[in-house]
């Protein structure tokens, strides 16, 4: 087993479970994630016999990032995983402090039309500790504290979603990682049965739900999530949630010309979100050379924009990050070949 995989409350039980006392997994936790030490011979307040054991039970096995690359306040790294297959994550640099978009997956199943990340198919959900170490290995790389996460890379989070909720268990234990759950934004394209899951796990991270279209019509079209949990379960599941939660939910909007960016398309979103604690993200199509849509104009996106606001619907622009190394939203793929 790797050591990041392991919540504090696991290690609690690990400890009792071996004779010890349980403040035994905040000494432990103190060395992984606030000394950040590599080996368990380094950590000088346990005792021997305790380090040999754990030297037996668990390993401190990383992945590789084999290739970085620098844009205008972005970054994005290409990590080898134990298996040699690859993901990727991508630092954005706010104003407000530093983003990480990390991956869930090593390819996805959603198969959403208008995404690189899709067209490779699932082959296994990330390990906890591979979605930890994404966050350590970026942070001691860049000599930099990781403020927000956002579960936006390689992969549908719920589709993984154990191994997520560890993941946000130990990024926002105090004695972890110690990323406040405001600042934790989770995606999913629909999976109404986790929809609801999440909502009764009442954790306090943010939920974002990836829309992209006001009928399922349209949304069947490029999506193909909408043809099992149709836009009107995705609706009854949010209201769920709203109501367990009282956590305000963001949906995601891709605008993609002539697809669903008129102002039809608009009213009818606006009538769809209609007295929902909600806000609309709208987000500029980045576009791709494997994928045949392309991006609305400006003019378009703030019409449409306009029409949401006109009809009291809360609505924000993204600002555009990372399109010139492929690392903007929809193009993460983890394109690799091998240097002769």
């Amino acid at each position: 087993m790797n050591i990041y995989n392991m919540t504090r409350r696991e290690l609690e039980n690990y400890f009792e479970n071996i004779g010890e006392k349980k403040f035994k997994a905040r000494q432990l936790y103190d060395w992984l994630y606030k000394k950040r030490v590599k080996s368990f011979d380094e950590m000088t307040n346990i005792k021997k016999e305790i380090i040999t054991k754990l030297k037996e039970d668990f390993e401190f096995y990383e992945p590789q990032i084999i290739k970085a690359q620098d844009g205008k306040d972005v970054h994005k790294y290409l990590f080898n995983l134990k298996d040699n297959e690859k993901i990727e994550a991508v630092l954005m640099n706010h104003d407000y402090g530093n983003s990480l978009c990390v991956s869930t997956e090593v390819g996805c199943n959603m198969g959403c039309a208008f995404c690189e990340s899709g067209r490779l198919k699932k082959r296994r959900n990330l390990e906890t500790y591979e979605m930890i170490t994404q966050i350590l290995l970026i942070e001691k790389l860049q000599n930099i504290r990781i403020s927000h996460v956002v579960l936006m890379g390689i992969g549908e989070p719920f589709d993984n979603y154990d191994n997520v909720m560890k993941f946000i268990d130990i990024i926002n234990d105090d004695l972890g990682i110690a990323i406040g759950a405001r600042h934790i934004t989770v995606s999913t394209c629909g999976i109404v049965p986790k929809i609801k899951e999440f909502s009764k796990d009442h954790r306090q991270v943010n939920l974002a739900i990836s829309l992209h279209a006001p009928n399922d019509r349209l949304r069947s079209k490029i999506m193909k999530i909408n043809k099992v949990y149709p836009i009107k379960e995705v609706i009854e599941a949010v209201r769920d949630y709203l109501k367990e939660n009282n956590r305000k939910v963001t949906f995601e909007y891709i605008m993609l010309k002539g697809v669903n960016d008129s102002k039809e398309n608009a009213i009818e979103l606006s009538k769809l979100l209609k007295g929902l604690n909600a806000y609309v993200n709208l987000i500029p199509y980045n576009e791709t050379s494997h994928i045949e849509f392309s991006a609305s104009d400006k003019t378009t996106i703030m019409n449409f924009y306009d029409t949401l606001k006109k009809n009291n619907i809360n609505v924000t622009v993204r600002r555009e990050f990372g399109s010139e190394v492929d690392a903007a939203c929809g193009q993460l793929r983890s394109n690799y070949k091998e240097e002769k």
